[in-house]
Order: C-alpha cells, then sequence, then structure tokens
C-alpha cells in the first residue's frame, strides 16, 4: 500500500469509529471498546503512512472541490510525514490507555467522548497533509472545535471556563491565521498552496505574512504570552486528551510556523529578524514556563506549563535553523531546525507519558493536588517507574531522549555564536545560557514532582490505600517509556532521518549528523557524543560498586541496624515531610517579579471575563425589554384584531349575504352622490 492508501484507510476507520461510539452510546462498555478497537486500527494505519512518507517521495492526491478555489488537496511530504507518525504513535497508546481509563466517566457520555477523540486525531492528520488553504482552515476549525468539547467534557465551571478562554484564545489564532493566507491568496490567485510556494512577495508583505501567521499558530503553540489558554485547558481535559492536546495539538502549531516561513513563503529568503523573533520568543517561553511549574500543585497544571517551556526549546531549534538559512549557513540551517524537530518527537513522547501518568495518578487518588498524594511508588509501582523515566528524559538526562535533541539545539546556538553576524553572535549566547537555566530549573520541578507524588509518606486516605492501574493504562505507559529510552540510545541512527527531513524542508543537502555510534554536529571536528557509551558507562558505574563489593565481602552478614531515625530529638511525623510548596518556596521568592507577570496578566484576563459576563447579562436584560416595549404591543393588537374580527366573522351564510347587500347600497349611494 501506499502512503496516501494508509493514510485514507485511517481516517475511515476514525470515521467509522467515531460513528459507532455515538450510535452505540446507551451501551458505554460497547461504545468505548468499538472506539478504542478502531482507534487502535486507524493509529496503525496512520503510523505506517507516516513511517513511509519520512524518506520516501511526496504523495499528492488532488480531486476537485465543491467551489473552484477549494481544490482537495493532500500532500504527504516527509514533514508532514512526521507529524502524521507522532499523531499515530500519541494516538495509539491513547487508545490502549482509554481502554480503562474511560470508566471514570461512566453514566456521563462516553460515547460523546470517543466521537470528539476519533474526530480529533482525524483533524490533526488532515491539518498536516492539507494542500489548500480554504481546507486547511476547515480542517483546523475542526480540530479545535473537537479539542473544546474535549474540555469542557466534566462541564463543572472550571472546564466550561478553561474551555471558553481556549475557544477564545483558538479563533484569534484562527483569524491570524487567515489573513496570512488571504495574503498569500490575493498575491498567487490560487488558494493551492503549491502556488504560495512559486510567488515572490515584497520584503514588507512577506514579513506581514510571517509575523500574522507565527502569531496565530504562536497560539495553538502555547508560547509565551500566548498561553494563556494552556495551563486551563489540559488539566480540564480526560488525560488521554490532555497527552493528545499537549503531545501533538501543540506541534501543529510549530508545524504552522515551520510550514508558512520555510514552506509556503520559499520563494523568498528568510529575513534574518524573523529567526532571532523566533529565538528570543522561545528563550522566554521556556524560561517562564519552567518558573511557572515550579510553583504549580496541580499535577496537570505542572505539566501543562512544562509543555510552554519545551515549546520554547522547540522554537529555539527553529530559529537558529531560520537564522542559518537567513545568513546562508546550510549546515546551521539543517542543524538547528532538525534539533527542533527532534525535540518535537521526544517532547510529544515524554510529555505523553507524564500526562498518562499523571491520569493513572488521579485515576487512582482522586484529586490533582500532589499534597494529596505521596508513597505512590510503594503501590503503584509501574506507574512510579513510568513517570520517572518520563521525568528523567525531560529533564534531559543522560542517555534519554530529552538529552539528545536538547545537545544538538545547544550545538546549533554554539555554531551560531561563533559564526553569525554581530546580531547573532549577541542573541544566541543568551539563548543558550536561558536553555541552561531552563535545565536546570526543570531538574529542580520533577524532583520535586517525583518526590511528592511517589516518595516519602501518604498524605491522604486515597493515597495509602491507592492500587496500581489498570493493565491497559499501564501497557500504554510502558509503551512510551521504552520510546523514550528508544529515542535516546538510537539517536545515531535516528537523527540521521530527522536531519533528512530538515533538508527536504529547507531545500538543502544533507548534513553529517551521526557517523555509527557516534552524533556529530555537523563536523566530527567540533565534538562528538555517543548515547550508546553513555549508557553503558551509566549501567558500569551502577552495577561496579556491587559488583566489587560481592567479591571483597565474601560471606560475611553485613550489620543491620533498625533503630528509628533521628529527627533532632523529635518523633517522626508526617508534617517533617518535604511538601510541594515548601520545595518551591524559594524558587517563588527568587523570581517574584516573573510571577508578578503572570498575576498581572491573570488579572487582565479576569477583567476581560467579568466584561465579558457583564455583556451577557446586558443582553439579557435588553432582550425582554425589547420585547416588552415592542413586540409585546404589537402582539396584543393583533389579538385584539383577531378577536373583534371574530364577532363580525361568525360564520352565519345569511349574516355574509347581508354585508353584500350592505356593501351595494353603500357602492350605490357613493355612485349616485
Amino acid at each position: 500500500m501506499t502512503p496516501l492508501e494508509f493514510l485514507g484507510l485511517s481516517l475511515a476507520l476514525s470515521l467509522i469509529g467515531a460513528f459507532a461510539s455515538l450510535i452505540l452510546g446507551r451501551s458505554e462498555t460497547l461504545a468505548s471498546g468499538i472506539a478504542s478497537v478502531a482507534g487502535v486500527l486507524a493509529a496503525a494505519s496512520g503510523l505506517g503512512a507516516g513511517l513511509l512518507s519520512l524518506t520516501g517521495p511526496v504523495s499528492t492526491l488532488a480531486l476537485d472541490g465543491p467551489y473552484p478555489f477549494a481544490h482537495f488537496v493532500l500532500r504527504l511530504d516527509p514533514l508532514a510525514g512526521l507529524m502524521v507518525a507522532v499523531i499515530s504513535l500519541l494516538s495509539l497508546v491513547a487508545w490502549i490507555y482509554g481502554l480503562a481509563y474511560v470508566r471514570e466517566y461512566s453514566g456521563r457520555g462516553v460515547g460523546g467522548m470517543g466521537f470528539f477523540m476519533h474526530l480529533f486525531i482525524a483533524s490533526m492528520m488532515l491539518v498536516v497533509t492539507a494542500d489548500n488553504a480554504f481546507w486547511f482552515l476547515i480542517f483546523f476549525e475542526m480540530m479545535s472545535l473537537a479539542s473544546y468539547f474535549l474540555v469542557i467534557f466534566d462541564e463543572d465551571k472550571n472546564a466550561v471556563g478553561a474551555g471558553f478562554l481556549y475557544f477564545f484564545v483558538a479563533h484569534a489564532g484562527s483569524v491570524l491565521i487567515m489573513a496570512a493566507f488571504f495574503l498569500l491568496a490575493n498575491a498567487a490567485g490560487s488558494f493551492d498552496f503549491e502556488a504560495f510556494r512559486h510567488v515572490s512577495l515584497s520584503a514588507p508583505m512577506a514579513s506581514t505574512v510571517f509575523v500574522l501567521g507565527f502569531l496565530g499558530f504562536g497560539a495553538k503553540a502555547g508560547m509565551i504570552p500566548l498561553h494563556i489558554w494552556l495551563p486551563k485547558a489540559h488539566p480540564a481535559a480526560p488525560s488521554h486528551a490532555s497527552a493528545l492536546m499537549s503531545g501533538v495539538m501543540i506541534k501543529i502549531g510549530i508545524f504552522g510556523i515551520v510550514k508558512v516561513a520555510l514552506d509556503l513563503l520559499g520563494g523568498g529568503q528568510p529575513m534574518l529578524w524573523w529567526g532571532v523573533l523566533v529565538l528570543a520568543f522561545g528563550a522566554v517561553s521556556s524560561v517562564l514556563g519552567v518558573v511557572y511549574a515550579l510553583a504549580e500543585h496541580d499535577i496537570k497544571k505542572l505539566l501543562a506549563y512544562h509543555s510552554v517551556e519545551n515549546i520554547g526549546i522547540i522554537l529555539l531549534g527553529v530559529g537558529t535553523g531560520m537564522i542559518g538559512l537567513a545568513e546562508g549557513q546550510p549546515v546551521l540551517a539543517v542543524l538547528g531546525l532538525m534539533a527542533g524537530l527532534y525535540h518535537l518527537v521526544n517532547h510529544a513522547v515524554f510529555k505523553g507519558l507524564l500526562f498518562l501518568g499523571a491520569g493513572s495518578v488521579i485515576f487512582r487518588v482522586h484529586t490533582k493536588d500532589m499534597e494529596e498524594m505521596g508513597g505512590l511508588a510503594k503501590t503503584m509501582p509501574w506507574t512510579a517507574l513510568s513517570f520517572l523515566v518520563g521525568a528523567l528524559a525531560i529533564s534531559a538526562i543522560p542517555p534519554l531522549n530529552g538529552f539528545v535533541s536538547e545537545w544538538y539545539t545547544y550545538q546549533g546556538l554554539f555554531a551560531a555564536a561563533l559564526s553569525g553576524s554581530f546580531l547573532v553572535q549577541f542573541a544566541t549566547p543568551i539563548a543558550a545560557v536561558m536553555l541552561a537555566l531552563t535545565g536546570a530549573l526543570a531538574v529542580m520541578c520533577f524532583v520535586k514532582a517525583y518526590g511528592v507524588i511517589f516518595a516519602g509518606p501518604s498524605r491522604s486516605a486515597h493515597a495509602a490505600h491507592a492500587t496500581e492501574a489498570p493493565a491497559p493504562m499501564v501497557t500504554g505507559m510502558v509503551v512510551l517509556a521504552l520510546a523514550c529510552v528508544c529515542l535516546g540510545l538510537a539517536a545515531p541512527w535516528i537523527a540521521p532521518v530527522i536531519g533528512g527531513i530538515a533538508s527536504a524542508t529547507l531545500g538543502l543537502p544533507t548534513t553529517t549528523l551521526a557517523d555509527g555510534a557516534l552524533l556529530i554536529p555537523g563536523a566530527a571536528s567540533t565534538t562528538v557524543l555517543s548515547t550508546p557509551l553513555i549508557a553503558i558507562l551509566l549501567l558500569a558505574l551502577a552495577t561496579l560498586p556491587i559488583v566489587v563489593k560481592a567479591m571483597f565481602s565474601g560471606t560475611r552478614i553485613a550489620r543491620r541496624r533498625s533503630d528509628a531515625p533521628w529527627a533532632a530529638g523529635y518523633l517522626p511525623d508526617i508534617r517533617m515531610a518535604l511538601t510541594a510548596k515548601s520545595f518551591a518556596q524559594p524558587i517563588r521568592m527568587f523570581f517574584v517579579p516573573l510571577y508578578a507577570v503572570r498575576k498581572s496578566v491573570a488579572g487582565a484576563w479576569s477583567h476581560i471575563t467579568i466584561g465579558f459576563e457583564n455583556f451577557v447579562c446586558l443582553a439579557r436584560r435588553t432582550e425582554p425589554w425589547a420585547d416588552t416595549r415592542f413586540v409585546d404591543p404589537v402582539t396584543r393588537g393583533v389579538t385584539v384584531t383577531g378577536r373583534w374580527m371574530q364577532v363580525i366573522q361568525g360564520g352565519d351564510f345569511r349574516i355574509y349575504c347581508l354585508y353584500i347587500v350592505g356593501a351595494l347600497i353603500v357602492l350605490l349611494a357613493v355612485a349616485a352622490h
């Protein structure tokens, strides 16, 4: 089968699963089972389409649309294939996980959840493969609406409020994207992306299109300051939907930025300030995202802020690639974009894993507050181990996948700082320092998160009596944990593939990114790294002391002490255990100005919300006033007139004859006069 045939099969299975889940909604077990089976099959087919497109030729399907400007065109190039593969992998795991997780929503419309999940996944597939602006915007809107209904699925006050904020920001971004596409279509004389690729715009017009696209797609990606919806919407959605939203939906924002700047505006050389702008937004988003995450006690909100952080890291790579292309440095361009795309894949995997792990904990403890957890590693060992792998990966600990993509990002920034113009030499070292600060704070944040959730004493009755998550949920987490390991250890073989995607997107020759088991950032003379060797050394470092002790200890049994731990003269108490609040307190004090900025932004949004509510109240008052003053009098007049007419028209034929005679007499009198 061809990639497009695999994609068509995936979309057909998603459509079948969506409507079957909706039709069978009264039987929740059957509906969730059918939806999950169809979802797994659709994801497997989509994964085939994506993987075949990574290194294969570009596949295109073109059909006539309902209007002359709306040609239905699907295009599977390497970049779209990468996105399809990532969406399919995350959706495959989410459907397996959802087999058991949806029990949490029993009696609350599981069939509807399956419908919107299928619609959400299918629309994401169509967005990244659509090659016509009209259909791109249609599918983009479908994706936003389907995810909106998943956000408000709980239908409580927090979910509805989060949904309204998400709806507002998503559609504001859509308006900006629409404006960018209309400008391109006006210049190209067509809505087809292929026409966009060959149009030549003036510098001011190209910059206008870029800024509109960057802000529009940046709102979907959740970059600061357009991130305000993300910490509210992601925690409100079901956990497997949160994994998809954070793992892949916000990456469509990154895809859109790359699409506009490097593909659709490919008729001209990108300007240097475009890359610097992307780099600046990435640096600020990465630092502020992790700083805000450190202050959170809600586990899903903490993970949502880390999505902001990692979107910033991806933008650092993309910005470096744009700088390299603008300055005529092809190696730097490929290296930077490859680093961004690699981190896009890695973040999808480890963030999906962390959201599923958080969902498993919430499934058993029935709270999102980390202060009500604790000690879960003893009762939920598989969840704890999987979450630990995700925490190490997102903290860029070698040899896991997060370390590899951040290492390439550092190498791109260093290369730009050594060989770029004055502006680049000034901006890239600052970005590298902010990336280093981000990494250090991420480690602190996940030491806090893992320690408070899984270590120490249990802080609630639910935590004390928790049991391991059901097998399908554990299976989904283990698959992603293994993917984190494989994407790190197999980086010497994966990096060249992603580098090839970056080269194809930029229209540049391939760059040396690996040699055997060594990772190479463009040239071996710069630096090299081997994640398999790091893994072997770390394994030896852990096992060597055990082996040495076993060799020299003989058969002696070590003395063991079972005394109570020393607690400064006090008996051990649960209140002595470290909490999320106490752990983050020093950071909160250090970054007081940054938290003040967030508070002011939240205050501004609350004023907008209050203003909207006041507008709604005014509309409710205005509508009855208009009815009372205008509609009701007219209605009463018609009613009175009708009753009077009923007296005249009584239905007696003799009276009607009398009316005729009377009318004739009147007419004769008038004529005689």
